[in-house]
């Protein structure tokens, strides 16, 4: 299993946890890799280095399909099964893989941009913290279009510190702005503290869980969450190859969608005690 920016998201952990617990349950050795740098280049050569140790399998995460296409082409004209994960459900039948595990993210983004309607949003600005990542353009472009406006979308990048400030800047700089979406929980995290530290009014909805955001979907200062189930994401693809390994090509007939799900004050508290580790 390979994925991108573990290290800096909180979400990989849990990814990597059930693969693991898969692998066990199935009775299959499981190794786990991500390159430090978040660099595309060097994830693909992670790619590469897998393949030619000939596993019986591959999962990865496909957020630039452009980078690491061709990598995991050569994987599959090897003879290796590919799923792919999270990111690049569009791209994931382009390079080859057997199918995709992940929320759809365009309709996530939408599912978003409905309720944030609804609620009263006028003007929002989506914060994204990986602008190669293709799904994180999706959920932004997919709450706008749902919203009626056009894009307004910023790179806040991975660090905390930095997403805090340039949040910060943007609602100083525009005091229009009444909503925020956060494309992951570090960002939604960064983005309410940035809220709190400029005394602005502002609906805030998020993408994924932490133990953080559950507790600022708690105090109402987050008023959603949209959960996509990295347990379902690291789980399900072990699963899976271990049934197409076994039984002659036995597979879904169709990708498996892990989300989007709502957390919101309906049932943050049941979900509470599973955020950081299986949610």
């Amino acid at each position: 299993m390979i994925t991108h920016t573990q290290g800096t998201d909180p979400f990989w952990p849990i990814v990597e946890k059930a693969g693991k617990e898969a692998a066990s349950a199935v009775g299959a050795e499981f190794e786990y890799k991500f390159a430090p740098s978040g660099d595309m280049a060097d994830m693909a050569k992670l790619v590469e280095s897998a393949t030619a140790t000939q596993p019986d399998g591959i999962v990865v995460s496909l957020p630039d399909a452009d980078a690491l296409g061709g990598a995991i082409k050569a994987a599959v004209a090897s003879g290796i099964p590919v799923i792919t994960i999270n990111s690049g459900l569009d791209s994931s039948e382009k390079v080859g893989a057997i199918m995709h595990v992940g929320q759809p993210e365009s309709l996530a983004g939408e599912a978003a941009g409905r309720r944030a309607k609804a609620e009263g949003v006028k003007k929002a600005l989506c914060l994204n913290q990986e602008a190669f990542n293709t799904a994180l353009v999706d959920r932004c472009e997919g709450y706008f279009k749902s919203l009626g406006q056009d894009l307004n979308m910023i790179d806040v990048s991975n660090d905390v510190a930095q997403i805090k400030t340039r949040t910060a800047a943007a609602l100083e700089a525009d005091p229009d702005i009444d909503a925020l979406l956060a494309t992951g929980p570090h960002v939604c995290e960064a983005a309410a503290a940035a809220v709190e530290e400029v005394g602005a009014k502002v609906h805030l909805s998020c993408f994924d869980l932490s133990a953080r955001v559950i507790d600022l979907v708690k105090a109402g200062n987050v008023k959603y969450t949209i959960d996509q189930q990295p347990y379902l994401q690291g789980y399900m693809p072990v699963v899976l190859l271990h049934l197409y390994r076994s039984y002659a090509g036995l597979l879904p007939g169709a990708d498996l969608p892990s989300g989007p799900g709502f957390v919101d004050a309906t049932n943050v508290d049941a979900v509470a005690a599973q955020a950081g580790t299986n949610r």
